[in-house]
């Protein structure tokens, strides 16, 4: 299949997103002094602005390429909360699967001065939601999962992935060989056996390895692991089933195929200014791109031209088919 004919089908194609769902506070301003109080600088405020951050940013990079999402996890009944459900309802993201928690919604804050993050500060309850909670989120997983080509776990480590969760996705995942992929957190790894793909970059490359990444030989024997560790013993072995893709930042992308087979992809990035939510863009991509009908390799192929562009924004950033299209006839 044609890159260009995937692309066009993204249109087509509905992804369920589970998670933790965050809200991104940004506050952006200019700094001309430092502070006669402690060494740091003042930074003068100019405006504010809130965007969807964690599984709510996946769910927004799934629209603004062109597919349909739906989106479960937890917020609270909290003004936050109430910010989040109205993003949702202005991206045209389904809702039905957001769960209110008595705890309050996860606000992560950055400052900005002159394109440049100055500080972030979060506010978070991190613990597992109980299990009432996720007997419902479970439930309702079981209800509408039939209605989408492919499932991304969002995983921020804020209370809402657990063993019991993943094993609840793929119980129902499995019987049809529906794609489920991860975005991983370091401390996590065990709960993801059985997945399709994990994402993790190079640092949760190395935790969840155990290995010290310096050089190809050593990637290859992480990627490798994490491969090795990712597959449920019975089940089916194939390329379609199973792979670790490693992003590597200004390195590029390494795919890792149950066949055996390793694809380094150098990155395609002009300009890197931030790279918040860039793991995002990459799930959402290789996710519409995989059920449009791609290859694994494509689909990496795909992810890679799209985290190449949100890289070269300020904040948490989506890209779009045309951009991708854009950026392929460049490189």
């Amino acid at each position: 299949m044609e890159l260009n004919d995937v692309l066009s089908s993204f249109s087509g194609k509905r992804v369920l997103i589970v998670g933790d769902i965050i809200l991104d506070h940004f506050v952006w301003g200019r700094v001309n002094r430092i502070s006669p109080e402690a060494p740091v600088p003042v930074v003068e405020v100019q405006r504010e602005s809130y965007l969807l951050g964690g599984a709510g940013n996946v769910a927004n990079n799934i629209i603004a390429l062109g597919g349909s999402a739906a989106i479960v996890g937890v917020i609270g009944g909290d003004h936050q909360g109430r910010i989040i459900s109205g993003l949702l309802r202005d991206k045209g993201i389904e809702d039905a699967g957001v769960f209110c928690d008595a705890r309050p919604t996860t606000i992560k804050t950055r400052v900005i001065a002159h394109h440049q993050q100055v500080v972030r500060f979060d506010r978070e309850d991190a613990r597992h939601i109980d299990g009432n909670m996720l007997k419902g989120i479970g439930d309702f997983i079981g209800e509408v999962i039939g209605d989408y080509d492919g499932v991304i776990v969002s995983d921020y480590k804020k209370g809402v992935i657990s063993p019991r969760l993943i094993q609840t996705i793929l119980g129902y995942t499995s019987p049809t060989g529906k794609f489920v992929c991860v975005d991983p957190k370091v401390g996590h790894f065990h709960y993801y056996r059985g997945v399709s793909l994990i994402t993790p970059n190079l640092k949760e490359a190395q935790e969840g390895s155990g290995i010290v990444i310096k050089g190809d030989r050593s990637l290859q024997r992480a990627g490798t692991t994490l491969l090795k560790n990712l597959h449920t013993p019975g089940a089916t072995w194939s390329d379609k089933e199973h792979a670790i893709l490693i992003t590597r930042g200004e390195e590029g992308m390494s795919l890792f195929l149950a066949d055996g087979t390793t694809h380094h992809l150098p990155t395609v990035a002009k300009k890197v200014f931030d790279v918040t939510g860039a793991g995002d863009t990459v799930i959402a991509a290789f996710t519409l791109a995989f059920v449009s009908g791609a290859s694994m390799v494509q689909a990496a192929i795909l992810s890679n031209h799209a985290a190449g562009i949100v890289v070269g924004m300020v904040g948490t950033a989506t890209t779009s088919v045309e951009e991708i299209k854009r950026s392929m006839v460049t490189v």
